[in-house]
């Protein structure tokens, strides 16, 4: 990691919701079973002369087809943080499912960061399973292909360094070639976590989710992102409706959709 490196913003950025119970979250369910909702986000990372994009979220259309409430298209949410996806250089695939990989037309200036291991994943042999391709679109698959031969794919091996202060880290688990980004902010570095851990509970509890495809790589990377983050309140989950609660709004008319991820969360 260089060793200068600025202080970025972070914004999670809530495009849309699904109602679910708490066994649903856990490998072998759980014995406190009640309602425990999904939220989804995109993230957006703000510098002074670099903004990068974390993932691209799903369409209305994928929304109706996979049951999914969409609260605010991603292009909206981006554009209220004052983002405009057209100017956008770099997008962070963390990996490619499709309520993350979706939505690529929004940005026709940018180049893709996928791990390699992801996209062997993801057009490889074990898409052969339904079981294992259920949470892939094929659409957005063809469409990260079609962009690989347009020389707008770049690929990351394990440990890379995209720009002084942001760095990706392959962990896979949930998908084969999942990823994870580490984010320096004012308040030090922050694990922006994806799907390695989808709620606080699955890595406080040590309790993988149920959609994976290698569990000790999924135990693995809850380790792994505690290395990196400078402490359990640096780790962002993925899914999780409480980061909404903790974490201080972007702006007034934002509650419940854009938070900063780079100011300090609430006492809990």
């Amino acid at each position: 990691m260089s060793a200068e490196c600025e202080h970025y913003q972070i914004y999670a950025i809530r495009y849309a919701h699904h109602d679910r119970q708490a066994r649903e979250n856990f490998i072998g369910g759980d014995i406190h079973d009640g309602p425990m909702p999904m939220d989804y986000f995109v993230w957006a990372i703000v510098g002074r002369q670099h903004t990068v994009v974390v993932d691209m979220g799903f369409d209305a259309a994928m929304a109706e087809k996979r049951g999914r409430t969409l609260t605010h298209p991603v292009e909206e949410g981006l554009q209220r943080a004052g983002i405009n996806a057209d100017t956008v250089k770099d997008v962070i695939v963390t990996h490619m499912h499709y309520d993350h990989a979706g939505n690529q037309h929004l940005f026709p200036a940018a180049t893709f960061h996928v791990q390699d291991q992801e996209m062997a994943f993801c057009t490889g042999r074990y898409m052969c399973h339904e079981g294992v391709r259920h949470p892939f679109a094929v659409e957005d698959v063809q469409a990260m292909v079609g962009k690989l031969f347009a020389g707008r794919v770049r690929f990351h091996h394990g440990d890379s360094e995209l720009l002084p202060g942001i760095s990706l880290h392959r962990v896979g688990g949930h998908s084969d070639g999942l990823q994870i980004v580490r984010v320096h902010t004012e308040r030090g570095w922050v694990v922006l976590a994806s799907d390695a851990t989808h709620y606080y509970a699955n890595i406080d509890r040590q309790l993988p989710y149920p959609v994976v495809f290698n569990v000790g790589d999924m135990m693995e990377g809850y380790q792994r992102v505690r290395q990196l983050a400078d402490s359990p309140d640096h780790i962002i989950p993925g899914h999780d409706p409480q980061v909404l609660q903790r974490y201080p709004v972007f702006q007034p008319g934002t509650e419940a959709w854009i938070v900063r991820l780079d100011l300090a969360p609430s006492p809990q």
